[in-house]
């Protein structure tokens, strides 16, 4: 994959994304939150966004949205092929929301 050609797709997903997180904190701001892992700052910011601004941002070449774990615990329950995944999800989720939302500095 040629460098402009994965710059377009990092664009792409950054606008996708912030159209997605809009949508969720306007639809049920708390919800969003959550399962965007972030906090009431960055939640405010999103949802003063303008088209115009939202676009600008999207434009960028870095990944504005991230994977919410780090761990390897986290990563292979959500990947994991066993028969109980509504209790290793649930429990995944219940070990990323005791992570705190973390601010961009």
């Amino acid at each position: 994959m040629q460098t402009d050609q994965i710059l377009d797709e990092v664009r792409d997903l950054n606008l996708s994304y912030l159209l997605l997180a809009k949508q969720m904190l306007s639809d049920d701001k708390v919800a969003g939150m959550y399962r965007l892992g972030i906090n009431e700052d960055i939640a405010g910011i999103l949802e003063k966004l303008s088209s115009a601004q939202l676009i600008k941002m999207a434009a960028s070449n870095m990944l504005l949205c991230r994977f919410r774990f780090d761990d390897r615990l986290i990563a292979e329950m959500l990947s994991s092929n066993r028969n109980d995944q509504s209790v290793t999800k649930s429990h995944a989720a219940i070990l990323m929301a005791g992570k705190p939302a973390e601010a961009i500095a």
